[in-house]
């Protein structure tokens, strides 16, 4: 007879109430065993009694080398925090052909919405007309529009066309817009099957009024967009950062924003949360977002739904189709921190 399927569950910082509805729970019990470690680290002592007898893993553990050779039954890994953590030996899980998933496309719709609310905003400064109309020095009419733009038949570009870019870009069809995408791990035809223009950086940032910068980050992209590039965009020109931090020389795109040469709108900062003295919350030309942009519950109730639906595919002997594999040749070049639930 085959052994129980057993799955540990250590979802932090997510907590199992956030992710997992109670008939997700139950579908994951009907596959086995759980144990949930919810209100307190996992200790050695706590992973020495679980490991050999583990199947599948839902959390963001620590999984060097020397775990993983404990844990023969192991068959998937499940980031729920939304990221490729640099915790885990992916070449031996991969090589024993243990799956390594995120969950991270469940937040790609809801910040494509609110980074194209961003855009509207730095295009037509509606938060600044609120702020200027609370401080009794508004303008009225063309007077308050002086240097505003619109996103109709506008020249629109993306840093990055990964599951942020996909949502995004459908939502900019109404618009008229012509888009373009600097990806350098996508081909042509695929960026031009999504209709989007393949560019280089250079033109993407010297020829668009606005930018959705949604690149993760990695070991060759890390600060790659500084005050050059940011020099070189069209002024009064608008930057959507919605992916990381860490994409950015932060501190070079604060002064394109105050020096009046950029419109900035930002949902992800170096570290959150912010310093309350932090220059950015004093700038000029800035929308500030405080990593809002994809945590609804309806994304989250997401996660426990894609973790299940490949779990079960996975104890059957079928691969996994709901949630983002780690792939050999790029996962070991991400650079994410741990999401801060602070």
């Amino acid at each position: 007879m085959t052994a129980p399927h057993r799955i540990l569950i250590v979802p932090a910082p997510r907590r199992i109430a956030e992710i997992f509805e109670p008939a997700d729970l139950a579908r994951l019990r009907a596959l086995g065993e759980l144990t949930i470690i919810e209100d307190a680290p996992l200790g050695d002592a706590q992973f020495d009694a679980l490991a050999a007898d583990t199947d599948i893993v839902i959390g963001q553990i620590d999984l060097p080398l020397a775990r993983l050779e404990r844990m023969p039954r192991l068959r998937a890994v499940f980031n729920v925090e939304g990221n490729f953590l640099p915790n885990i030996d992916y070449a031996h899980a991969m090589a024993r052909g243990v799956r390594v998933l995120s969950t991270s496309p469940v937040f790609a719709e809801p910040v494509a919405e609110a980074a194209l609310g961003m855009a509207i905003d730095l295009a037509r400064g509606i938060s600044r007309s609120d702020r200027l109309f609370r401080s009794g020095t508004e303008k009225y009419g063309l007077d308050a529009n002086r240097d505003a733009f619109t996103l109709f038949r506008a020249q629109i570009g993306f840093i990055g066309f990964g599951d942020l870019g996909r949502a995004i870009a459908p939502l900019l069809v109404p618009f008229g817009a012509h888009l373009r995408a600097f990806d350098p791990w996508l081909p042509r035809e695929h960026l031009e099957s999504f209709g989007i223009e393949a560019a280089s950086l250079a033109d993407v940032l010297r020829l668009s009024k606005l930018v959705f910068v949604v690149a993760g980050v990695t070991s060759q992209n890390q600060g790659f967009l500084g005050a050059a590039e940011f020099a070189s965009m069209p002024r009064g020109a608008a930057l959507v950062l919605v992916s990381r931090a860490g994409v950015v020389d932060f501190d070079a795109m604060l002064d394109a924003a105050e020096s009046g040469h950029l419109r900035v709108a930002t949902d992800v900062f170096p570290q959150e949360p912010l310093d309350r003295d932090h220059r950015a919350r004093r700038g000029d030309n800035l929308l500030l977002s405080p990593h809002q942009a994809g945590a609804l519950d309806a994304a989250l109730r997401q996660i426990g739904k894609r973790v299940v639906a490949d779990a079960e595919l996975i104890v059957r002997g079928l691969p996994p189709m709901m949630c983002k594999q780690a792939q050999p040749e790029t996962v070991a070049l991400f650079r994410s921190k741990p999401v801060s639930m602070s």
